[in-house]
């Protein structure tokens, strides 16, 4: 099999169902629109653009929804995207895919685990290998959260990898997503509440990170436009370009 090269292979993996407990109820269609719009927003965005375009050989990214342990859903296979055409073009194939879970519990491990084995049996090769994921929920149903973050994360000859995580919602979440999901080098995380001050952390680049900043700001943007539409009006990101450019100079 022939791979093509690319800079940065991203799975985004999206709950579209989950909560912290029955009482929560699912994510209503409206909801569920929001949080997808996110995402297509963010393709469609010309610094995002403008960013994948300056890889040499863009990135590949694939789009998967989520809920509990045997749900999960391949809505956009592995797509290489070089310019803000194929960008556009990723962005429109989000934004017609069809929900296809409105029950279901939660399970990121199994999110995780389900997506892991695509980063060597698609037809890419990158050197650094990402995983993003939103939900607003913890676990309460699948694999082990924090095993199959470990087990993405063993060494690759050649890559680095990360798993960034979006809580939508804080407290008690955002440590569950930080103790369970986020690791790797230069991963981090960020609690949805507002992202007002984005557009200042995409212009300073922490010197101490590895990889090229650009990279950096293209998933933080990814997360915050994702963020930005959570349902719940309160949950908002504060403080944005101070907390992303402390977190990616500690994790360098």
């Amino acid at each position: 099999m022939k791979f093509k090269k690319i800079a940065i292979a991203m799975a985004i993996a999206a709950s579209v169902v989950g909560f912290s407990s029955a009482a929560h109820g699912s994510v209503d269609a409206n909801e569920y629109n929001l949080q997808r719009q996110g995402y297509v927003d963010a393709f469609n965005d010309a610094s995002i653009q403008s960013a994948i375009a300056s890889f040499a050989g863009g990135i590949a990214v694939t789009y998967i929804e989520w809920s509990g342990a045997a749900q999960q859903s391949i809505q956009v296979a592995w797509t290489q995207i070089t310019n803000a055409a194929q960008s556009s073009a990723f962005a429109t194939a989000i934004g017609a895919t069809p929900r296809v879970y409105t029950t279901g519990l939660t399970a990121p491990g199994s999110a995780i685990n389900f997506v892991t084995p695509s980063f060597t049996s698609n037809t890419f090769e990158g050197s650094r290998w990402v995983i993003d994921v939103s939900g607003d929920g913890e676990r309460n149903d699948g694999a082990n959260t924090a095993a199959a973050r470990d087990a993405f994360l063993l060494p690759t000859a050649g890559v680095s990898k990360a798993i960034n995580g979006l809580p939508i919602g804080g407290g008690t979440l955002t440590n569950w997503y930080a103790n369970n999901i986020v690791g790797g080098t230069n991963a981090f995380l960020i609690a949805a509440n507002d992202f007002t001050d984005f557009g200042a952390a995409v212009k300073t680049c922490p010197s101490q990170a590895p990889w090229p900043c650009s990279a950096w700001a293209l998933q933080a943007w990814l997360l915050l436009r994702a963020a930005a539409r959570a349902p719940d009006p309160h949950r908002r990101l504060t403080r944005v370009a101070s907390q992303l450019c402390v977190l990616a100079a500690a994790s360098g």
